[in-house]
């Protein structure tokens, strides 16, 4: 984050609906101080979203291991292209989509028929 603006609630009272726009745009957030002092931040709901999951991450004691190993994986080659995965899932034939099921299930995938 790299937008960070200040106001008084007074002032963002005043500015509310402004300043809901404002935070929409990608790393902006305000501040806001009462008497000088911080209060409360305002940020986008998706901005927000992608912080929490990021704490929640964060706080996973297998994740930092589990991205480890991927790590070194990738490094030694062992991953397989989009294009090379849509060719073996036939993916262009199907127009479907293609979501991973879980983490937690190794090389698993689950297709499903496209919303239009």
């Amino acid at each position: 984050m790299n937008s960070k603006n200040t106001i008084s609630i007074t002032e963002a009272r005043k500015k509310i609906f402004e300043i809901a726009e404002e935070v929409q745009k990608p790393n902006k957030y305000y501040t806001f101080t009462e008497n000088g002092r911080p209060k409360a931040v305002l940020m986008s709901a998706e901005q927000f979203d992608s912080l929490m999951e990021d704490l929640e991450l964060a706080s996973d004691p297998g994740f930092a291991k589990r991205m480890a190993a991927v790590e070194k994986e990738f490094e030694r080659g062992e991953y397989v292209t989009l294009e090379e995965l849509k060719k073996e899932l036939n993916f262009e034939a199907k127009k479907e989509l293609m979501v991973m099921e879980s983490a937690s299930k190794k090389n698993q995938y689950k297709t499903g028929k496209r919303k239009k």
